[in-house]
């Protein structure tokens, strides 16, 4: 029987409820969100619309949403899921399920966000229909941010339950799931506060400072920038003692159990109200200046002190992680055995979890990497520090080795990961594997041509930060060239951080400080005429969008006859921040479409207005749904919610594209625009914007010039003009901003900082 979930509910409407409420919304799922009393709920509704990070999509999914009270739980029975986040009681959980089961139809699955209460004891007692469709699903915050779910099941759990809520939480909303053993705090929490203590507590023993232990455990290891303490503060001080207490009373068979009783400081804080930033204190304060740090001693709080570690620097320029946390392991001064200490530790802690909280490796390292943004595993670390190696080390510590561990060596094994990568999920195609098995077409520094089966090919870029350059455009014309010739169909996307980031300013900035103005001309007739390729293509051409697709990145996606969008794409063309407008066609797109999509019978003007201040602002979307609203992707763009399904997503709409016949657009219609008149009234509003002193100077000469260009030049009144003409226009304006000092200046900032400059 097929399960179909279209409507669902949310128990509970505090932070993670209504946040859990919000992701299902942005996943096309109709929720009903219940509290208290009919003001709580509302409050806590609007709340979650103004929460940042942003937990919708758009405003607009919050019609998805409607309200309700515990008053009113027999709506309960219209509904297909039923999630409950109530406060972490388990006496309060249990009642309110004792509800839900008299209230559910059969079949309606019930699942829990609780972070470490027992799933099956919680149900214990209830109807046999409740408890087959019961198990636990452990959002993390914020949900529609954070990609890791832990699904828990219990014995009475139906596999076809367990198996459809793992796929709709990989498919729709976009999580990876692991499935985790009915253990206290499950495999996340438990690992990460035996972590979190075990460094407190080795900190302390070792002489070191919170400064320290932050500057050694957030990116130089290849964890986020909150690191330990930070983090801590993030979570809440008050929830990690909590989490500490239940773990130390609930698991008394624990090797380490000791590990679990939190320091005294630790209640000290509690008794202040030092958790964090809730709270605004934790283990940091915002100062006037600068973030304040708490003595641990005194609870009070001091200026930062400087980080005296020798040999930090020098381990950050080692590129690869794990080749990193191995130099800085077995390094034999404080942050050495600091690190040492630490991994170790963690190391043998997680591998005598198995089978207690998971039942494999990969498990235990898509935890740390997907719900603490770890960029390696705990396992994957191990690989890198040595295995042998380090169990040798660990022995003559007189550390007890798990059995998993004894195992692996006495099979001969060096490694708990094999050299092969491992084999995909269906739905999944990864490039790695692809270019490994010998798919490898053409390649240069740039960009690689694959074949990735039933007569289609993917463009990868791999370029820095995947800009577009001469090997990127090379590679853009021959992946072209190849699939008109032999191909039905061609993908063009990547497994990098971004899609694209667009073009390599600094050696635009080199080329323009040198007044190489015609090299600057010959690449952007390159790469517009590349991306009029991409759209008359004989066959379809499918652009794989994610992450930040900004610039010459967008302007690819724009030229695409199909894009699959990943739900987070942030997409747009920032060139004005540099000084520039977008030249590779951009322009002349976001205008196209606009203009476009005026009715014959409407005043062409406020379409022109809206396209002028969508590139003139800047504006990027802050996910898919955002970018469709300004016409950066069309009504029948693709999206996918889970990033690792976004390749073979796309793979997929080619093929179907080239399994009904496709034919390539036909040239496109010309391009209405408004003369003169059409600046002239663009200019005006720029000239008001520079006066109320909302911008700079250069921005309006920015700005003028893209008005310029978007109404057509100096046409005496409007016509229709083709798509070269625009082009060439853009090529212009471009070429005689990139000679303003004041863009140099910009783009030489932007290199430097990271930020845009305002001159």
């Amino acid at each position: 029987m097929t399960r179909n979930l279209r409507r669902a509910a949310v128990l509970g409407a505090g932070t993670m409820g209504a946040r859990i409420a919000a992701h299902l919304a942005n996943a096309g799922v109709d929720c009903l969100l219940f509290d208290l009393d009919q003001p709580t709920v509302t409050r806590l509704f609007e709340a979650m619309q103004k929460s940042r990070p942003a937990a919708l999509f758009t405003p607009a999914h919050a019609r998805r949403i409607q309200t309700r009270t515990f008053d009113q739980l027999a709506d309960l029975a219209e509904v297909d899921w039923v999630i409950e986040a109530v406060v972490e009681n388990f006496q309060i959980k249990r009642q309110l399920l004792a509800k839900v089961d008299r209230l559910r139809k059969p079949g309606t699955l019930v699942t829990s966000n609780t972070s470490g209460l027992p799933i099956a004891s919680l149900a214990e007692g209830l109807s046999e229909d409740f408890r087959a469709h019961w198990c636990g699903t452990h959002f993390f915050n914020p949900p529609r941010q954070m990609r890791l779910l832990e699904l828990i099941p219990t014995p009475a759990t139906r596999p076809e339950v367990v198996e459809f809520l793992r796929d709709f939480c990989d498919r729709r909303l976009g999580k990876v799931v692991v499935t985790a053993k009915d253990r206290p705090n499950f495999i996340a929490n438990r690992l990460f506060i035996f972590a979190f203590l075990h460094l407190v507590k080795t900190m302390q023993a070792q002489g070191l400072t919170i400064e320290e232990v932050d500057a050694l455990t957030g990116p130089l290891i290849g964890r986020p920038h909150t690191a330990t303490f930070r983090l801590a503060d993030f979570v809440g001080v008050d929830v990690c003692v909590f989490v500490s207490e239940n773990l130390h009373e609930r698991v008394p068979e624990d090797e380490r159990r000791d590990i679990f009783v939190p320091p005294p400081f630790l209640k000290r804080m509690l008794e202040r109200k030092l958790i964090g930033d809730k709270a605004g204190q934790g283990f940091f304060q915002r100062g006037k200046k600068d973030r304040l740090v708490l003595d641990l001693e005194t609870l009070e709080y001091r200026p930062p002190r400087p980080v005296n570690l020798p040999g930090l620097a020098a381990a950050l320029r080692i590129r690869d992680t794990g080749a990193r946390i191995r130099h800085l392991v077995w390094r034999q001064d404080r942050a050495g055995r600091f690190l040492w200490e630490t991994f170790r530790d963690l190391f043998l802690y997680a591998a005598a979890r198995i089978p207690e909280i998971a039942d494999d490796i990969e498990s235990i390292d898509t935890v740390m990497r997907w719900g603490f943004n770890w960029e390696i595993g705990l396992f994957e670390a191990w690989d890198a520090v040595g295995a042998p190696e380090s169990v040798q080390r660990m022995k003559q510590e007189g550390r007890p080795i798990p059995p998993l561990v004894e195992d692996l060596l006495r099979s001969g094994r060096r490694r708990f990961y094999g050299e092969e990568p491992p084999a995909a999920r269906p739905g999944v195609l990864c490039l790695s594997s692809t270019r490994s098995r010998n798919k490898l077409l053409l390649s240069n520094p740039s960009a690689s041509l694959l074949d990735i089966g039933e007569g289609l090919l993917c463009l990868e870029f791999h370029s820095k930060a995947n800009s577009v350059d001469a090997g990127v455009i090379a590679m853009l014309r021959a992946a072209i060239e190849e699939t008109e010739r032999h191909y039905q169909g061609l993908v063009i996307g990547n497994e990098g951080q971004n899609f694209c980031v667009g073009a390599n300013l600094r050696f635009l900035l080199e080329t323009a400080r040198a007044r190489q103005f015609d090299r600057i001309r010959s690449g952007l007739e390159a790469i517009q005429q590349v991306c009029l390729a991409i759209r008359q293509c004989r066959q379809p051409v499918v652009a794989a969008v994610f992450g930040q697709t900004l610039a010459g990145g967008c302007e690819i996606a724009l030229h695409a006859p199909r894009v699959q969008a990943l739900a987070e794409t942030s997409m747009g063309l920032p060139e004005i921040s540099v000084g520039l407008i977008p030249a590779a066609g951009g322009t002349k797109e976001l205008l196209r479409r606009w203009m476009l999509a005026a009715p014959a019978e409407a005043e062409p003007l406020p379409y022109l207005k809206q396209a002028f201040e969508i590139i003139a602002t800047a504006k990027i979307s802050s996910c898919a749904a955002e970018a469709a609203g300004w016409r950066y992707l069309r009504p029948d763009d693709g999206v996918t919610m889970n990033r690792d399904r976004l390749i073979e997503g796309a793979r997929q709409a080619a093929l179907a594209m080239a399994r009904l016949g496709y034919l390539p657009p036909p040239e496109p219609p010309l391009v209405p625009v408004l003369g003169r008149s059409g600046a002239a009234s663009l200019k005006l509003g720029v000239y008001l914007m520079k006066t109320a002193g909302y911008i700079t100077g250069h921005d309006a000469t920015v700005a003028g010039k893209l008005a310029v260009v978007m109404a057509g030049g100096e046409l005496s009144e409007p016509a229709f003009v083709p798509e070269s003409y625009l082009l060439e226009l853009e090529r212009e304006a471009f070429l005689s901003l990139c000679g303003e000092p004041k863009t140099q200046e910009r783009i030489q900032h932007l290199l430097d900082t990271g930020k845009p400059l305002r001159n």
